[in-house]
């Protein structure tokens, strides 16, 4: 962070202060934590983090951000943005109208993947290519997004949701060992995961995005406390920039981060680089509207959301919707784009 010169001047002061013979190191000014809650394990998925960690695109904001990983047995993100152990989280959709039902007064800033990747993959023998497909099956899955996911479709189809609940983890060999019969995964992680395997989609195994079945939402929306926003807006506009331009050099070589979650920021959980390279190439245009690669990266689209994600909602049970305005905050974004 530069300082101002009458920080400088201060220090200077300070220096001469010091009793004659005595040595004082200079003391940098701390940077403004800002912490940030992940809404899975530390993988590729958040690309545009690690490489604005690692290559001080962050601290070239003047913050300092921390991160808290997220997966199966993390805690729930708005018990943690709600008692102030985060200040910036990521959700799913209809977790996060949950917790604003539950009192949570919470605002959506953006979204890393306004094209949601995730999806059903199953085998032959019990394909799933639309919702009625999904009934009496036993589903592994691996969370509350995964299961909200599925019981959104059967709802919006008009179905009722006879389906199993399989308790997975992050890797799809329980579907191939046979204990369920179709698994939640992703389209940029699980599937190319079976590719890798030498296994061929459509033939091997089939994958059915929940987009395709009738749920549209954004992956990994980007959330805050309403106070938290007001009292830090400019923190979290800078934050936002930051993040931007991780993203943006992101797409120009997929390997950068990839290496980063192997060697560093996700080393604990034995990644295979080759995989996490093709994850990162894979998920790039999911970053990107469909058919509007121009429309800036993060952003909010308001017809997106009082269109199909509200209509989802209310398919799912969600009646009592608050207004647009009051979870969501279209400006923050483009407010970011201007220092950039």
């Amino acid at each position: 962070m530069k300082w101002h010169r009458r920080s400088f001047l201060a220090s200077l002061v300070l220096c001469r202060a010091v009793a004659p013979g005595s040595i004082r190191a200079a003391e940098t000014p701390s940077l403004p934590v800002v912490r940030l809650k992940l809404g899975w394990i530390a993988n590729v998925q958040y690309a545009g983090e690690w490489i604005a960690l690692d290559r001080g695109f962050f601290r070239n904001q003047g913050l300092d951000v921390t991160w808290t990983a997220g997966g199966p047995n993390a805690p729930d993100p708005a018990v943690m943005l709600a008692a102030g152990r985060a200040d910036l989280s990521y959700m799913s959709w209809l977790p996060f109208l949950d917790a604003v039902a539950r009192g949570n007064d919470l605002v959506i800033l953006g979204t890393e993947m306004p094209r949601n990747p995730l999806g059903v993959i199953s085998l032959p023998a019990h394909p799933v290519r639309v919702p009625r497909d999904l009934l009496g099956l036993r589903i592994l899955a691996q969370g509350i997004n995964e299961t909200t996911s599925i019981n959104a479709v059967l709802a919006i189809a008009g179905l009722s949701q006879k389906w199993t609940f399989v308790p997975a983890g992050f890797s799809p060999d329980p579907l191939l060992d046979g204990q369920g019969d179709a698994f939640v995964g992703f389209d940029t992680n699980q599937k190319l995961t079976l590719e890798m395997m030498g296994l061929k989609q459509d033939r091997d195994f089939i994958f059915t995005n929940f987009a395709d079945l009738g749920f549209v939402t954004p992956a990994a929306l980007l959330v805050t406390t309403r106070a938290y926003l007001a009292q830090n807006r400019p923190r979290v506009v800078a934050f936002l920039r930051g993040l931007i331009q991780g993203w943006t050099f992101n797409e120009t070589d997929p390997a950068v981060a990839a290496r980063l979650v192997v060697e560093k920021y996700g080393e604990d959980y034995g990644f295979d680089l080759d995989q996490q390279i093709l994850q990162n190439r894979s998920q790039i245009p999911f970053t990107h509207y469909r058919g509007m690669p121009s429309r800036p990266l993060l952003s909010l689209d308001r017809d997106m959301m009082a269109g199909p994600m509200y209509a989802a909602a209310r398919a799912a049970g969600r009646t009592a919707l608050p207004d647009i305005d009051r979870i969501a905050d279209f400006t923050v974004v483009p407010e970011a784009f201007k220092g950039i």
